[in-house]
């Protein structure tokens, strides 16, 4: 994993636990396949918008309303290969 796959995964991480009030243990334990968005009662619109606008600032990203679609937050997975590719890191 490059230093900058780590760091996203990282703040995706952290930004979880934050922004949906998850203890980083339940954080932790999310792989590619764990569900998010219809899964975890915390993940409403008000928490998306509120996790967006944490991982702009923590990867220092910018993140238009065009590149979002419900397929992103269907899953860890997902997410995380979203936030790759706005990273640019090699094979997202």
């Amino acid at each position: 994993m490059s230093a900058r796959a780590f760091d996203a995964d990282t703040s995706l991480r952290q930004s979880l636990a934050e922004a949906l009030g998850l203890s980083a243990a339940r954080v932790a334990g999310f792989d590619g396949e764990t569900p998010l968005f219809g899964a975890l009662p915390e993940l409403d619109s008000m928490a998306v918008a509120t996790l967006l606008t944490d991982l702009e600032d923590r990867l220092g990203i910018v993140i238009d309303d065009d590149d979002i679609d419900g397929e992103i937050f269907e899953t860890f997975g997902n997410l995380r290969a979203f936030l790759d590719r706005k990273l640019g890191v090699a094979g997202a």
